[in-house]
């Protein structure tokens, strides 16, 4: 597939109930997970949740963590902790990419 026809992992493509199937996770879930600013699905002119397959996947991975017994406000604080190391791994990536 080339570049071109690829979508982006970042482009909300699903909707809700589509999101709900491939995440294995139910409605009411996905609602108090964006709630709890777990998640934040893009939003359509008229309102409409839009998910993407990096929503997808942070889905997955909050359930993995709810599973191993960590609580809403543990996968938070651990959401943000990730996403904080691989913003310093892309600066840190940007910066060798500069000295070679």
């Amino acid at each position: 597939m080339t570049q071109s026809h690829r979508v982006r992992s970042d482009l909300g493509v699903y909707s809700i109930s589509v999101a709900s199937e491939l995440s294995q996770v139910g409605l009411q879930t996905l609602r108090l997970y964006e709630r709890r600013h777990l998640i934040r699905p893009q939003r359509t002119a008229g309102g409409t949740r839009r998910y993407s397959e990096d929503d997808i996947a942070r889905i997955r991975r909050i359930t993995e963590l709810v599973a191993t017994g960590v609580n809403l406000p543990g996968v938070e604080r651990i959401l943000a902790l990730e996403d904080e190391c691989a913003s310093l791994r892309a600066e840190l990536d940007a910066c060798r990419a500069g000295t070679e």
